[in-house]
Order: structure tokens, then C-alpha cells, then sequence
């Protein structure tokens, strides 16, 4: 068995095969060295080498039999589950990617199987309560009021990585959340949460020949102000629905365009993250482009990073370019397969006008936690502005 670590503040990754010999590669830039190293080797370094290798030995080796141990643990469990309707649900989560799938639930309950187990179970019945398998045939309808929805909740799919990884575009700072009531934000998000699941990623697997579980987002920070205290409760419901049923789906978070504000938001809240989830958000510079052209072609850059000082705009360039835009190749997409799962559901019961009502979850202790924290950051900030931008 393969046991594969990366660290990637050092650039150095580390392959451990099952012959005792450790492979080292090195990247400096675009330079990549490999070196396999044997404990006999090792010994006729000095100590130093000697002990940090013996570390790689003992703390990968460790790592892989507890991975394996809570996947174990876990299939053991799920197998457990007899209800059908729970079944079905967790096909439509897994997408035959079921080691993935349960590696992403163990990673958000620090490889604890039992408590993975009931996230999963809770996921399933959330699913299930709020028909979560249907919602990709509810329209948000008329169409006049899904542009509105997409023109005030800025969110696109601009490409893929050159591993294959859908990269999102959401543009923070200028998504107002007001032309629609709360569940349509909400209903929205999911449905791309669905579509990202069900069709983008199966997709991408296909092409590469590989489980693709996981995307990139590109959050563009263009615009923040402090106004943006109003949308905290909004944010703070889809960021809840995210952590409990869609975890670890994010491989990478890339902040571009921060503003002050942000900077100082980011560093008090910084602190109260999970170290997994920091490792997960890298903020660059200025629009981002250099950086993020390591890791995908220009053509899959979001329009934002384009070129300094672009910024997103809800209207900026032709929908072709700008991936919020419902004219957008995505949009239309996902919108035309909804209607047609519509269509296909509506010989069964009848579309109704309306938003699709999910139950909002109780955020967890640590993002309650976060909430209040930006909540007097940007009270602080108010107040020493005396206004509210």
C-alpha cells in the first residue's frame, strides 16, 4: 500500500511503499527531483537525517493504519443501514465513489468512524426529510426571477484545473442576496451542490479515468463592505448545509481582490478555524492570475483574475466570459437540465410556483463561534467609519 503525504509549505512530497523505502520529491518551481531513500542508506547520515526519517517511517505508517482502520470502521457501520429511502440517498451522494465518499465524512470528524457514522446518518435524513433527490426538477420559475437570483448571488463554473478539478467563481463581495426571498438563495445553492455532484464530477471521472470528488473555488472579494453584516445569517445557513451534508468538497479556497476589511476579518478568524481548513485557503495577491495559472490554462481563469483590477461585476463582459451570468454556457446548462428533470417528474406530480423549503440546520459550535466574531469585527469597523461602507 501506497501511503501518500504532501507538504505543501515545504514543496516536499513523500511517497512510503510497502519495501521500507521512502520516495522524496522535491519541487522547487516548476523543477521536480526524485530520490528514493532505504533505511540503510539513512544510517550513514548523521543523526539528524536519521531521525527525521525514522519520523517518516513511523508517523506515515501510523497514519495509513488508522485510515484504514476508520474506513473499515465506517463501511462496517453504513452496511448497517437497511432503510431503502437512506439507501437510495447515500447512491445519490456517492455516485459510486464510496471509499471517497466516506473519507470526506472521516476527514470532517477527524477520522472518527462512529461520529462520521451519525453525520452520515444525519445527512441522509436531511436528504430525505427535504426530498433533496428531487430538487433538481423544481425550476426556480419564471425565469425573470431565477436572472434576478443569478444576478444577486454571484456563483459560476469557469473551468478545470489541469487535474481535472471543477473550478467555482463566487463573487463575495458584490453578491447582494436581494431580489428573492431566503429558500430561493438557498434552493439554488443546493441545486449546484447537486449538479456539482451528480453531473459535474461523474463527468470529469469519466474523462480522467479517476474518482474527481472534490472542485476549487476561487472566491473574488471585490466589493466587500461592511453592508455585508446584513448577509451574515443568510451565509451562515448555506455554510451550515455545506458543513453537515456536503463535506470536504472544497480541495482548495483562493482569495483574490481582499480588500482591508477583509484582511483584518481574516485575522481574527483565522485562529478559529481547523488547521484542515486553513491549510485549504490560500489568499493571493492582487487579482490572483500568476498563481493560479500553476494549476489550470488561462481559458479556465475566472474573468475576474483575468487582468488587474478586473474585479467581478454582476454584468461585466458577454455571458460567454462572465461565469455568473445566466447566459453563461454553465447556467444554461444546469438550468436547461433542470427543466428537463422538471418535465420527466411532472408526469408524476404537477410544477408548482414557489421556492423549494429546506430545513436550516443549527450551525455548529466552531461557525457560531466564527459568526460572532465577524459579527463585532464588522461592528468595530462600523463604528470607527461611522457608516455603513
Amino acid at each position: 500500500m501506497k501511503i501518500l503525504c504532501e507538504f505543501h509549505d515545504l514543496g516536499i512530497g513523500r511517497d512510503q511503499p510497502a519495501d521500507n523505502t521512502v520516495s522524496v520529491t522535491v519541487k522547487k518551481g516548476r523543477k521536480v527531483s526524485e530520490t528514493k531513500v532505504t533505511q540503510q542508506t539513512i544510517t550513514k547520515q548523521n543523526s539528524i537525517c536519521v531521525l527525521w526519517v525514522l519520523l517518516i517511517f513511523s508517523t506515515f505508517t501510523k497514519m495509513g493504519v488508522v485510515s484504514q482502520d476508520a474506513l473499515n470502521h465506517l463501511q462496517a457501520l453504513m452496511d448497517q443501514v437497511e432503510e431503502e429511502p437512506l439507501k437510495r440517498t447515500f447512491q445519490n451522494i456517492h455516485q459510486g465513489c464510496v471509499t471517497e465518499t466516506l473519507m470526506r465524512f472521516l476527514k470532517a470528524r477527524d477520522w472518527n468512524a462512529s461520529k462520521a457514522h451519525k453525520m452520515i446518518v444525519d445527512c441522509l435524513n436531511w436528504r430525505v426529510q427535504n426530498e433533496i433527490d428531487n430538487i433538481l426538477s423544481k425550476p426556480i420559475i419564471p425565469s425573470d426571477l431565477y436572472r434576478a437570483v443569478r444576478d444577486s448571488q454571484l456563483i459560476g463554473l469557469s473551468g478545470y484545473s489541469r487535474e481535472g478539478l471543477p473550478v467555482f467563481a463566487i463573487g463575495v463581495g458584490l453578491s447582494t442576496f436581494d431580489k428573492a426571498s431566503v429558500h430561493y438563495y438557498v434552493q439554488s445553492h443546493i441545486q449546484i451542490n447537486e449538479y456539482r455532484d451528480r453531473v459535474i464530477l461523474p463527468s470529469a471521472s469519466k474523462k480522467h479515468g479517476r474518482p474527481i470528488t472534490t472542485c476549487v473555488k476561487v472566491l473574488d472579494m471585490t466589493g466587500l463592505k461592511l453592508s455585508a453584516l446584513s448577509q451574515i445569517k443568510l451565509l451562515t445557513i448555506i455554510s451550515s448545509i455545506d458543513d453537515l451534508n456536503y463535506p470536504e468538497k472544497t480541495n482548495t479556497y483562493y482569495i483574490v481582490n481582499a480588500p482591508y476589511i477583509f484582511s483584518a476579518c481574516w485575522k481574527v478568524v483565522k485562529p478559529l478555524l481547523q488547521e484542515r481548513t486553513r491549510k485549504k485557503v490560500q489568499v493571493l495577491a492582487g487579482c490572483g492570475r500568476d498563481e493560479l495559472l500553476k494549476i489550470m490554462d488561462g481559458a479556465s481563469l475566472p474573468h475576474f483574475c483575468r487582468k488587474e483590477g478586473s474585479g467581478s461585476s454582476r454584468h461585466s463582459g458577454d455571458g460567454n466570459e462572465n461565469c455568473y451570468s445566466l447566459d453563461h454556457p454553465f447556467h444554461q446548462q444546469l438550468y436547461n437540465y433542470i427543466k428537463e428533470q422538471s418535465r420527466i417528474h411532472e408526469a408524476v406530480e404537477p410544477i408548482k410556483q414557489g421556492s423549494f423549503h429546506v430545513d436550516f440546520p443549527e450551525p455548529p459550535a466552531e461557525e457560531a463561534e466564527i459568526v460572532r466574531t465577524l459579527e463585532s469585527e464588522l461592528h468595530k469597523f462600523e463604528i470607527s467609519n461611522g457608516n455603513g461602507d
